[in-house]
């Protein structure tokens, strides 16, 4: 079982495990103490971290740029028995279309797949979402199932 999030830097981002006491902030929506950019935090960042501090996980990373936060990524629910985790992450708009989904992604997956207990790492993006898609590609995922709901990537050990 993952217990905790290790930092983790890039050429350009820096992953900080949240806090248990910034993560309650965030999802009471108290964002104080936290230099955001414009558009974070995204929709479903407030329920994804209150969800993980009522299960007892880590409530994820935050994803900062140049000192702000511009987006947060983590996993959905603990490592399975097949050795499979689920992630999610999120940037804010103004942020997409210059690699650094793709670093983030690479980042946290490369993380959790040094990890004995973990052997795919699993996303799910709607069909809709081209460029989520293709964030996952370069980052070395794998499409493996495609529905009209749902597209789902893997990426294996």
């Amino acid at each position: 079982m993952i217990e905790r999030f290790e930092q983790l830097r890039t050429g350009r981002l820096l992953l900080e495990p949240m806090s248990d006491a910034v993560a309650s902030g965030i999802a009471r929506g108290d964002l104080s103490g936290l230099a955001t950019a414009e558009g974070w935090p995204q929709s479903g960042t407030k329920n994804g971290v209150a969800l993980a501090l009522e299960r007892g996980q880590p409530p994820g990373w935050l994803v900062r740029h140049a000192g702000r936060v511009i987006g947060d990524c983590g996993i959905h629910a603990p490592v399975d028995a097949a050795g499979c985790v689920e992630i999610g992450y999120g940037l804010a708009a103004g942020y997409h279309g210059q690699g650094l989904g793709t670093e983030m992604v690479a980042a946290m997956s490369d993380w959790l797949l040094s990890r004995a207990d973990v052997s795919t790492v699993r996303a799910r993006t709607l069909p809709s979402n081209v460029a989520s898609g293709r964030v996952l590609e370069k980052a070395g995922f794998v499409q493996v199932a495609s529905s009209d709901e749902l597209r789902v990537y893997e990426r294996k050990a």
